[in-house]
């Protein structure tokens, strides 16, 4: 299975993509963490646009094909990666479950954003008025919300675990 994570920055999907993966066993593909790896390679500086959506797309798929999860996570912002990301688990076989992660309570995000560190090292951080502006179309298909305003990860995962397994039944394939 293929559990696309996407959202703005500093809404809680590294948090949630973290704990999702520990908990079932699946492989967390970050792209932030591949797009530093290119930064670092000397190929790139940021911003690297497509290049780390597109290795992350390629190694979803290659985990997928060995028969491991992935928990696929990025900022998303775009139809055509939402797309691209639900490609590469429909080539692979695997089901895709998309998740877009939310912090609905304005000024906590903002302290989130202020607030935060890298955890990559050399991976830069956009303050608030970038996040504000960035580029992040509205969703046009179905896919799981998870609000994580005021919220503890354990609370997020029993959410996001029982709507993965409902959305498993509703469609007659299993989310483990």
């Amino acid at each position: 299975m293929l559990i696309v994570l996407g959202g703005l920055p500093a809404t809680g999907k590294t948090t949630v993509g973290r704990a999702l993966a520990r908990s079932t066993g699946a492989v967390h593909l970050r792209t932030g963490t591949v797009e530093q790896a290119i930064v670092r390679s000397g190929l790139a500086v940021h911003p690297v646009g497509p290049a780390g959506y597109a290795v992350g797309y390629a190694l979803a798929e290659d985990h997928l094909r060995q028969g491991l999860s992935v928990v696929a996570e990025s900022v998303n912002p775009l139809a055509v990666t939402r797309d691209a990301w639900r490609d590469a688990g429909r080539r692979a076989g695997a089901e895709v479950a998309e998740v877009e992660v939310v912090c609905s309570d304005r000024a906590e995000h903002r302290r989130r954003v202020a607030s935060r560190s890298a955890d990559v090292p050399g991976l830069p951080l956009p303050d608030w008025d970038a996040v504000c502006r960035r580029a992040y179309e509205p969703w046009h298909r179905d896919r799981i919300v998870l609000d994580t305003a005021g919220r503890g990860v354990s609370d997020c995962l029993a959410e996001l675990m029982f709507a993965l397994e409902s959305q498993a039944k509703a469609s007659g394939w299993s989310s483990r």
